[in-house]
């Protein structure tokens, strides 16, 4: 049976998260703050909701979290999910609320939208998401959004979304694949997406 990792580290819907997993087909999702079951996990998700300084502090504060994650995911290839802040944690630098630096898995910094007259920011609801490249995890279709920072610059864009301008709905390197949208929101295209991941074998 193998064993999801739901990283908690006190910013995410966690229940959400695991019970849309559980929805997509997961049978043994382990939320934990453990280090020594991230690191044996078969895959890992890395939820988010909130500032990007306080995520990463959160994270870096459990003792061994960032080392066994990097360990699991980037040396043993275990697949990763990251999802909304989850996803800009994986940006070298984060710049909500001073300068933060981030895993600095994918290239790129988390920045605020550009303010528009008639933009609402936060960005809050429904947009498309469009495939950069034929991805097995991301696929054209409508998700949910709440956030007032994206992913800039990055480097490993795999699909993309708007609001005023162009902004990086989806990351993807190797094993690793981060969303800007919430899958435990977005109903059926959200449980869909979460069922590719599950069924990934990068």
């Amino acid at each position: 049976m193998s064993v999801i990792a739901l990283i908690d580290y006190g910013a995410g819907n966690l229940r959400s998260v695991q019970n849309a997993l559980v929805a997509a087909g997961a049978d043994n999702v382990a939320v934990t703050a453990d280090p020594d079951v991230v690191a044996r996990a078969d895959r890992i998700v890395l939820p988010g909701v909130g500032a990007f300084a306080a995520c990463m502090n959160g994270l870096s504060a459990i003792s061994g979290m960032v080392e066994a994650m990097d360990r699991r995911v980037r040396w043993e290839g275990a697949p990763f999910l990251g999802i909304c802040v989850g996803m800009q944690l994986l940006a070298d630098a984060g710049e909500e609320h001073g300068t933060h630096k981030g895993l600095g898995w994918v290239g790129g910094t988390v920045r605020a939208f550009d303010p528009a007259p008639g933009l609402r920011i936060p960005h809050m609801g429904w947009n498309d998401v469009v495939p950069s490249f034929g991805h097995p995890v991301i696929a054209a279709g409508e998700a949910y959004y709440l956030h007032g920072y994206h992913f800039a610059d990055a480097v490993d864009v795999a699909a993309t979304s708007s609001h005023g301008s162009t902004f990086t709905a989806a990351v993807a390197k190797d094993n690793i694949v981060g969303v800007q949208f919430h899958p435990e929101k977005s109903q059926v295209y959200g449980l869909a997406t979460l069922e590719r991941f599950l069924a990934w074998r990068p």
